[in-house]
C-alpha cells in the first residue's frame, strides 16, 4: 500500500490504525467529521501535535492528511478517494443506545454514508474497500460461536444499519467489481477509548468508576458475554484485509476467540488496578444482547489472522493507560447512562 484513506480516522479504534500505517511509511489520508473523534486521538498515536483542521481546510504533515468532511457528503467522499489505493471505512455512529434513539441518523451515517464512501471508492479506481462492520449483526441468536454464514438476525437500528453497509459492500463487489471485505469486529477495547462519554462502552467506564473508587453500573445480571477484543488486534486484522487475495464482498469475524461475562471484566479491571469497588445493577438495555463469541476459522484461513494480545494483557495495558490519562487530563468519572457492552 503507498496512499490510503481511513474515514473515521480521529475516532478509537481508526486513531490505532493511522498511527499503524504511517509507521509503516503509508501516505495516509484520514475523512473525519470530528463528531466523536478527536484530533487528540491522531496526535497520541503519532507522538506529535497536529493543527487543528477546518472545514475547507485540510491538514497535512509528514505523509498524513487530514479532510474535515462528513460521509453522508458524496462530494466530501469523493475529495476523499482521489489517489487512494485502499479505503479504510471506519466511519459510522457506533453507539446501539444513541441508535434506538435516532434510527434515522443511525441509517445515515452508517448506511448511506457507506454507500457514498463504496460509489466514491468506485469512482475513483481504488483497489479495495475494507468496511468496518459488527458483531451486533448476528443479533441475541443463542448459537455460539457466532460464524460468517449464519442468518444475521439485528436487533437495534445500529445493527441493522452495518448489515446493510455490509449488503452494499457485497452490492459493489459483484456488480461493478470493486473488492470489498466487511470485518465484523466484536466489542473493541483500549486505550483512546471515551470513558466519559454518554454513549461510552462497558470497560473504559468500569475503568474509570474503577480508578475513581466509584461503584461499577452493572447492566442486567452481569452475567451476559462478550468476546472482548484488544484494539491491536483489531488494527492487525484489517490491515491484513487490504492485501489478502480473492476478496469480494466477503465477511469476517475479527475477535479473540473467547468470552467472558460482565462480572469477570469488572474483576480483571480490580485485579490489573488492585483495588475493589462495589457494584450496583440496572435494568438491561434496549437493544442488547445475551451472548457473544467469535469463529475465527474463516479469518484465520483467508486473512491469516491469528489474535496476538490476549485479553488480560489488554486490560492490564487499557487500565495503565487510563491511570495515566485521566489522572494527568483530571477526567470526572463518568456519567451513569452508558453504552451497553
Amino acid at each position: 500500500m503507498t496512499r490510503v484513506l481511513v474515514t473515521g480516522g480521529a475516532g478509537f479504534i481508526g486513531a490505532h490504525l493511522v498511527g499503524a500505517l504511517v509507521r509503516r511509511g503509508v501516505a495516509v489520508r484520514v475523512l473525519d467529521d470530528f463528531s466523536s473523534g478527536r484530533l487528540a486521538n491522531l496526535t497520541s498515536v503519532l507522538g506529535r501535535d497536529l493543527p487543528a483542521p477546518a472545514p475547507g481546510r485540510p491538514v497535512r504533515a509528514d505523509g498524513l492528511e487530514v479532510l474535515w468532511g462528513d460521509v453522508r457528503d458524496l462530494q466530501a467522499c469523493r475529495q476523499a478517494c482521489a489517489d487512494t489505493e485502499v479505503v479504510f471505512h471506519l466511519a459510522a455512529m457506533r453507539s446501539v443506545p444513541r441508535s434506538v434513539d435516532d434510527p434515522a441518523g443511525a441509517h445515515e451515517v452508517n448506511a448511506t454514508g457507506t454507500l457514498h464512501v463504496l460509489r466514491a471508492a468506485q469512482d475513483a479506481g481504488v483497489r479495495r474497500v475494507v468496511y468496518a462492520s459488527s458483531s451486533s449483526v448476528y443479533g441475541d441468536d443463542p448459537a455460539l460461536p457466532k460464524r460468517e454464514d449464519q442468518l444475521p438476525a439485528p436487533v437495534s437500528p445500529y445493527a441493522a444499519s452495518k448489515l446493510a453497509g455490509e449488503a452494499y459492500c457485497r452490492v459493489f463487489a459483484r456488480t461493478y467489481g470493486l473488492s470489498t471485505v466487511a470485518l465484523r469486529y466484536f466489542n473493541v477495547f483500549g486505550p483512546l477509548q471515551d470513558p466519559a462519554s454518554q454513549y461510552a462502552a462497558v470497560i473504559p467506564r468500569f475503568i474509570a468508576w474503577t480508578l475513581a473508587g466509584q461503584p461499577l453500573e452493572v447492566h442486567g445480571d452481569g452475567l451476559q458475554s462478550r468476546d472482548f477484543t484488544y484494539v491491536d488486534n483489531v488494527v492487525d486484522a484489517t490491515l491484513l484485509a487490504a492485501t489478502a487475495p480473492d476478496l469480494q464482498g466477503e465477511a469476517f469475524n475479527v475477535a479473540c476467540g473467547q468470552r467472558r461475562t460482565l462480572l469477570e471484566v469488572a474483576e480483571a479491571i480490580a485485579q490489573a488496578a488492585g483495588r475493589q469497588v462495589p457494584r450496583r445493577h440496572t435494568p438491561p438495555r434496549r437493544g442488547d444482547v445475551r451472548h457473544t463469541l467469535a469463529d475465527l476459522t474463516r479469518a484465520r484461513e483467508r486473512l491469516g489472522y491469528v489474535p496476538r494480545v490476549e485479553f488480560a494483557e489488554g486490560i492490564a495495558r487499557t487500565v495503565a493507560y487510563f491511570a495515566q490519562h485521566l489522572a494527568a487530563q483530571g477526567t470526572d468519572a463518568p456519567t451513569r447512562t452508558g453504552e451497553p457492552p
